[in-house]
């Protein structure tokens, strides 16, 4: 792995953390390393492949190695070249060191077009697993220190306790919310980040919804996607406990719903509206592969499922 994308695995891993652009949201951390780990690989495979010109040491380059080494025609004298990339043969006539580079780099891509061997494969694919490992662990640490896990059990629990108010004003009626640390509950049906008894009193949402969440309510910070789908499951199934057992129009009131939700917990009515429009826009586009979620043509404004039809404003 060349150093140029050793240190573009470095900053997309630092916008990963930081989730620019999104990140988060449509690259698996793992992914990367796995590029990156292919790479190293590919270039240790091709190093052991690599067979020196059979020569003498300190025999200089006879007719067949020139011919091998694509300068039969060419009487100028080879130099043998090395540095951290490698070894390579060039004709010399006395040129200045800038036209010395020129010819360095023309007889790299003679030799191998569009990747440079290193003369160390080993020691070179052990610096790359260095920094992958050691790109791992720095994900290993932020991530254990920036999601629910890294929440104490007293905010936990003031969170939770939030999240049940909340709920509890939407359903009409007493109902908890809880965060499934364990695995025990969410993914049981296909609405994976988050699971409820229709008509029951307690609801369970994934700890990454539940962070999502933590982050609005308690340190007031957003990440749209995020933010949005962390909502639109809390009203999701909030509508579950009232009583609604079909996905489609579940997910219709819980989008409509979670612009108050949004705004109770900390969202300019505006940002509020926007979150649950791109919920909206994304039940549409992922329609193909979750059609039981995919709401209803009466899911608009004016129509049978809208809870407001005297606002032109939908959700």
């Amino acid at each position: 792995m060349t150093a140029a994308v050793r240190v573009g695995l470095a900053v997309l891993v630092v916008a990963w953390l930081l989730d620019l652009f999104w990140l988060r949201d449509v690259v698996p951390i793992w992914l990367p390393f796995v590029v990156a780990l292919a790479l190293e690989l590919e270039l240790f495979v091709r190093g052991l492949r690599q067979h020196p010109l059979p020569r003498g040491r300190g025999r200089l380059p006879q007719d067949v190695d020139r011919e091998e080494l694509g300068y039969g025609g060419d009487d100028a004298e080879l130099v043998l070249v090395r540095d951290e990339e490698g070894e390579v043969w060039v004709p010399y006539r006395g040129e200045s060191e800038e036209e010395l580079d020129a010819l360095i780099a023309e007889a790299r891509k003679r030799e191998d077009p569009g990747i440079v061997v290193p003369r160390r494969p080993l020691a070179r694919l052990l610096s790359g697993l260095a920094l992958i490992a050691a790109l791992i662990a720095v994900v290993v640490v932020v991530e254990h220190r920036s999601n629910w896990n890294g929440v104490d059990d007293e905010a936990k629990a003031e969170a939770t306790a939030r999240f049940s108010t909340e709920a509890s004003h939407l359903v009409g009626r007493p109902v908890r919310i809880r965060c499934d640390e364990a695995g025990e509950h969410v993914g049981a049906v296909q609405h994976a980040d988050g699971v409820a008894e229709v008509g029951g009193d307690l609801a369970y949402l994934t700890p990454e919804r539940c962070f999502d969440l933590y982050r609005l309510a308690f340190e007031g910070e957003i990440s749209d996607s995020r933010t949005g789908r962390a909502l639109a499951v809390l009203a999701h199934e909030a509508w579950h406990l009232r009583g609604e057992r079909n996905e489609g129009r579940t997910e219709c009131f819980g989008l409509q719903s979670g612009v108050d939700l949004g705004r109770r917990l900390g969202l300019s009515i505006e940002t509020a509206r926007r979150l649950m429009r791109q919920q909206l826009a994304e039940n549409q586009l992922h329609a193909g592969s979750t059609t039981e979620y995919l709401v209803p043509a009466g899911c608009r404004d004016g129509g049978a499922l809208d809870l407001d039809p005297e606002s032109s404003r939908f959700p």
